[in-house]
């Protein structure tokens, strides 16, 4: 049979840090179950055109935003499963046995991973198993936590909206979802640049402006700004 998962991975300048990311995915290789690797690339100036010709990946240009670049890379899919990762997260060795498990038993039924941080210590801990538990019991898991969904589902659904902010949230409202028994680990950057609990904060209220009804671009705009506003008083 053909490898089933199409992977897609949305850029912006995020060349330099690809690696780990893309050494986590080498397992589904060798299991096969990768038929390719699309980077979703929404305008960066670094060397990602490069990478993706020298690690044979497919390199698709899209309007920058999250929402925007990954409904571009599915629509290139051609595997009957996609994977959706962002750039700074690194799967758990044996993820390539859950995500089997997984697309065998629940074929209907989209996937996320537990998450941690990259990043020691107590915050970091209580972040990522709030996220988790968010995931478990509404549904609800960010695109950090990955995205393991047949593409036929991830179609009928809609696909991700073309919005700035909130599209893994929009998506997963519209898909049943389950826990993979597997984890993932993502950056810490925002969090160590803003502090835990004030990232945390923005995140939640962020999330709650959505589920009331907020408009996305807005909420993308209020989102970038907190994060200028703490680098402005440094």
């Amino acid at each position: 049979m053909p490898a089933p998962i199409s992977v897609v991975i949305p850029t912006l300048n995020a060349a330099a840090g690809l690696g780990p990311t893309l050494a986590s995915l080498t397992e589904g290789l060798r299991e096969g179950l990768i038929a390719e690797l699309i980077i979703a690339d929404g305008g960066s100036e670094d060397d990602i055109a490069w990478l993706a010709e020298e690690i044979g990946a497919r390199l698709v240009a899209a309007p920058r935003g999250r929402g925007r670049q990954l409904a571009a890379g599915a629509q290139a899919a051609r595997g009957a499963w996609l994977l959706f990762l962002h750039a700074d997260t690194v799967l758990d060795p044996g993820w390539s046995a859950a995500a089997r498990r997984h697309m065998r038993a629940h074929p209907d039924a989209a996937g996320w991973f537990r998450l941690r941080f990259d990043a020691p210590g107590a915050a970091a801990r209580w972040t990522a198993g709030w996220a988790n538990l968010r995931a478990r019991l509404f549904g609800l898991p960010y695109g950090d936590q990955g995205l393991l969904v047949r593409a036929q589902v991830y179609r009928a659904a809609g696909g991700h909206p073309p919005v700035a902010l909130m599209e893994d949230v929009a998506l997963a409202r519209r898909l049943r979802m389950r826990p993979l028994d597997a984890g993932a680990t993502t950056s810490a950057a925002r969090y160590l640049r803003d502090g835990w609990l004030r990232r945390g904060w923005i995140n939640l209220s962020t999330l709650a402006l959505y589920l009331a009804g907020a408009d996305p671009e807005r909420l993308a705009r209020r989102y970038e700004r907190a994060g200028r506003r703490r680098l402005s008083r440094r």
